[in-house]
């Protein structure tokens, strides 16, 4: 999970939100992301989107079997769909997102039994920091508009 805060400071650094992700197998990160949204200007440049290519990428294969992502933010329902899809075993994330988190805290997709592929989640791992980057990147937002 450090290492995913890394990529969130670097996001925050290029003036992205500061959300950072990488996708571990067997103790080696085999792809990492962070948002890259608003440089790229494609709303689909979620860390976790960005991340999972480059994992699918280093595999040679969509699917991330026996993967575990770290993500320092909650999933939305797109980077949620997008890890159900690839097939990791595991997410384990930061803080919550109260707006759009899609794996507890507004919604919970993995627990809808028609999936035919779910998920093991953790989540509240480093979660003070994750949120500090959150909130200090928007204040200084605001500062200035």
């Amino acid at each position: 999970m450090r290492i995913a805060l890394q990529e969130a400071q670097r996001a925050a650094e290029e003036n992205e939100v500061p959300v950072g992700c990488i996708i571990v197998l067997n103790d080696t990160i085999i792809g990492k992301g962070h948002n890259l949204t608003e440089s790229l200007k494609d709303p689909t440049a979620h860390a976790e989107i960005l991340a999972i290519t480059a994992a699918a990428r280093s595999l040679e294969n969509w699917r991330l079997l026996n993967t575990t992502a770290y993500v320092t933010v909650e999933p939305c329902l797109m980077c949620t769909g997008a890890l159900l899809l690839s097939r990791v075993k595991r997410v384990v994330y930061g803080t919550q997102d109260e707006k759009f988190g899609c794996l507890n805290s507004r919604y919970n997709l993995i627990r809808n039994l028609r999936f035919n592929h779910c998920f093991e989640i953790t989540g509240g791992i480093l979660a003070d920091e994750a949120a500090r980057l959150l909130k200090n990147f928007f204040q200084k937002k605001r500062k200035t508009r």
